[in-house]
């Protein structure tokens, strides 16, 4: 083993792992500089605090953004599988946590974007070992993608709709009551539907504010109809797992136990 090769699997180590020290204190050092990051540019947003420190948050930004270029080179360095980590969800974040910067050279004001740094603070359930939350994350994901169908159908629905009533609303109400075309009715309606009533346009006359009302209680279903795919989604694939432990006579393994437990707290299964 060449002595390249075993300093590449220590920084690895510290960069991926987490059981360590070394470990522990990158992470920490990596999460402290993503919010300080993160904090100099929304403080940089405020105009009066912008003109006075502008200069010196510049410096900052550019500070935390070669750092960060400096950290996701060397992950690409010790990565074992470079275009696995390039293009998983962290790999991309990573990347995109530094390139508003260098557009910003180009395109004044992309720098902003830059608060997508605040993902990266997710790393923090790695390093307070709480792999509980993110298996829950993932439960509620695949719940979300076996129903996606029902909700994209029931998306549509709700355009459709909300197209029909804005075009009636503008027939009905015209641009003497601030419908002035098509797009309008249809922006109205979805403020509506979803139940968030700016009231920048108020329909004015009988039958328009009847649609309206008609509208507003169908409003809630918006809400209610994709919760309860989701919902009933979750339930039956708690029902396929329990029936698949029952069926295989494993433990769940869902909650912590005692390091002297001979039989899970939920299940009631030998622990292995």
């Amino acid at each position: 083993m060449t002595p390249s090769k075993t300093f590449k699997q220590k920084l690895a180590h510290i960069i991926f792992d987490y059981d360590t020290v070394p470990a522990k204190m990158f992470d920490l050092v990596l999460i402290a500089a993503i919010i300080l990051s993160v904090f100099v540019v929304m403080l940089d947003s405020v105009p009066g605090i912008h003109a006075v420190y502008g200069e010196f948050f510049y410096g900052l930004e550019w500070f935390f953004t070669i750092l960060f270029t400096v950290e996701y080179g060397m992950r690409m360095y010790v990565a074992s599988n470079r275009l696995r980590y390039a293009t998983s969800f962290f790999g991309i974040i990573d990347l995109l946590s530094i390139l508003p910067t260098y557009f910003s050279v180009f395109f004044p004001g992309t720098q902003y974007l830059l608060v997508i740094r605040f993902f990266r603070v997710l790393r923090i359930f790695r390093l307070l070992k709480l792999v509980k939350f993110v298996k829950e994350g993932e439960y509620v994901r695949n719940a979300m993608m076996a129903s996606s169908r029902k909700i994209l159908f029931f998306l549509f629905f709700v355009l459709v709709t909300v197209s029909i009533i804005g075009a009636l609303m503008y027939l009905i109400e015209g641009e003497e009551h601030g419908f002035d075309s098509i797009p309008e009715g249809v922006y109205w309606a979805i403020v509506t539907i979803t139940t968030v009533g700016y009231g920048d346009i108020l329909p004015q006359t009988v039958t328009g504010r009847a649609l309206a009302a008609m509208l507003m209680i169908v409003g809630y279903s918006v809400i209610a109809v994709p919760t309860g795919i989701v919902s009933a989604e979750m339930a039956s694939m708690n029902e396929r797992i329990e029936a698949d432990l029952l069926k295989n006579d494993k433990c769940c393994k869902t909650i912590d136990h005692d390091d002297d437990a001979k039989f899970c707290k939920k299940c009631g299964k030998p622990l292995g």
